[in-house]
């Protein structure tokens, strides 16, 4: 099966039902019914054809929030194409080896970033698609109607970068049944309904947005309301208004929303049925606080970019505090020592997982697709151990990720470029705690001289997204190193 004879369910079955609240930039705010969409992403699949893209071209997007993003999904989806998300948050240096990795036939973006693209490569701004796409109507040209690509869950869909501590970032291959079975899976679970009202504030270069809030309400037939991104003033105003039953947030996000008052939030929690967290740990305190607070307990999750989701507490029984729960349906996890043997309840090891949402390897990287996959199994780098019934409990990575309000940041990445800076020779990044993002990153550094700050972060602004620009920095004589070279990070000294 493709994506898009799942989608046609409620793109074509419920045409007439509104199914979009789409808020723009300007604070404007345009309401789609499913047939609507149907309409639009037909439309910007002939202008996509027209201008050359076919089955198998990557198409990236470089695009905050907005109605347009799903208008070019659904096409790509319909013309078998390619799609590659790129992090708005990215600088260019990011962007450029997202495209030079990827090679897109274009990137679609604003007239704002186009100035961030590496030199050649063709922008498309989203403005001259938009009228493009509308010209169709205005015209009387084309009948908005698409012969579908033939597809099936084999089919590559998007290239979905990660990274890891060593080498370049690397585009997992997310296919047609990666996205399908992932819905499928998360609408059975989490008992997702066309009565349902989803508020997605997720970025949708991200597989949260993306992969869950999007298909989740493509595939349910509910209806949605997507803002540009989370801004926790006007949280309360968009819950009020809108007063959704659904929320998918990351942990960062509900930390804000423990600081509305408490009438608020019980109001927000009447009208709500399920909250869910993923992207990062949920603190223990954070869960009884928001229960406390909004009347429910929130449903904490486990997935990653190549795998979709992978484990979920439940939507009925018990949403345990400080786990991600059991094995959604279809996947399969086991949890193993260094040599790939099965490990015994209570026992940390590494959680390996199986089933249609698990990537088809990674772009052009036979190298890390090998070592990623073992017997079938995706290794995910990922501790964790499994209590007597089932509830899994994550206890770190095998790398030394740091995840930042939902984002990964990898030490490596900061650390070459601190180490291109001027009288730096040594660098190290850790992830400390933090109260609202969970982990933020902290630089040690051996220099030449001291370090100025201020100056220091202005040139990582400069190439690096905001989220991975370190809290501070730490002057080090030498880093602790074991006697073979490797820098033992769990020696630097504690900061604050």
């Amino acid at each position: 099966m493709s994506l898009l004879a799942l989608l046609d369910h409620t793109l074509l079955g419920a045409a007439s039902r509104v199914a979009l609240d789409a808020d723009d930039a300007d604070d404007t705010t345009r309401s789609f019914t499913f047939g609507e969409l149907e309409s639009r992403s037909n439309r910007w699949a002939q202008v996509l054809h027209a201008r050359g893209i076919r089955r198998g071209d990557r198409l990236a997007f470089l695009l905050p929030n907005c109605v347009e993003i799903i208008d070019l999904w659904l096409a790509c989806v319909k013309l078998g194409v390619i799609v590659v998300p790129v992090n708005v948050l990215y600088q260019s240096r990011e962007i450029a080896h997202i495209i030079g990795d990827a090679e897109p036939v274009a990137v679609v973006t604003t007239a704002e970033r186009v100035g961030d693209l590496p030199t050649g490569v063709p922008a498309w701004l989203v403005g001259d698609l938009v009228r493009e796409a509308s010209a169709l109507i205005e015209l009387g040209g084309r009948p908005s109607v698409v012969r579908a690509t033939v597809c099936d869950a084999s089919t590559p869909l998007a290239l979905v970068y990660t990274s890891g501590t060593t080498g370049a970032s690397k585009g997992a291959v997310l296919t047609h049944g990666s996205f399908a079975s992932n819905a499928l899976m998360l609408n059975a679970s989490w008992g997702m309904q066309a009565s349902d009202r989803l508020l997605c504030t997720l970025p949708l270069f991200h597989v949260h947005g993306l992969g869950n809030a999007v298909h989740s309400w493509l595939v349910s037939g509910c209806h949605l309301k997507l803002v540009t991104r989370f801004d926790a003033s006007r949280a309360a105003a968009w819950f009020d208004a809108y007063r959704p039953t659904v929320f998918f947030g990351v942990p960062t996000m509900y930390v804000r929303l423990l600081e509305l008052d408490a009438a608020t939030a019980q109001r927000i929690g009447a009208s709500a049925r399920l909250f869910v967290s993923g992207s990062a740990p949920l603190p223990a305190h954070i869960h009884e606080a928001f229960r406390a607070a909004y009347g429910h307990v929130i449903l904490e999750r486990y997935g990653m970019t190549e795998t979709l989701m992978n484990v979920s507490n439940p939507y009925y029984g018990e949403r345990r505090a400080g786990t991600v729960g059991l094995p959604l349906p279809l996947v399969t996890v086991r949890i193993v020592d260094a040599s790939g043997e099965d490990v015994a309840d209570g026992t940390s090891g590494e959680l390996w997982v199986r089933g249609p949402n698990v990537c088809a390897g990674y772009w052009r990287r036979p190298d890390a697709t090998a070592t990623a996959f073992a017997d079938g199994w995706f290794r995910t780098g990922d501790i964790g151990v499994r209590a007597a019934d089932g509830y899994i409990t994550l206890e770190g990575r095998r790398s030394e990720l740091i995840i930042s309000g939902g984002f990964n940041i990898y030490p490596r990445e900061i650390e070459e470029v601190l180490l291109e800076q001027p009288g730096i020779r040594e660098a190290a990044v850790v992830g400390v705690a933090d109260a609202v993002r969970g982990e933020v990153p902290v630089a040690y550094l051996v220099s030449d001289a001291p370090i100025d700050a201020e100056r220091l972060l202005a040139t990582l602004r400069t190439q690096l997204a905001s989220f991975k620009l370190p809290r501070s920095f730490v002057r080090v004589d030498a880093l602790p190193r074991t006697a073979l070279g490797k820098v033992q990070k769990h020696l630097l000294p504690t900061v604050s």
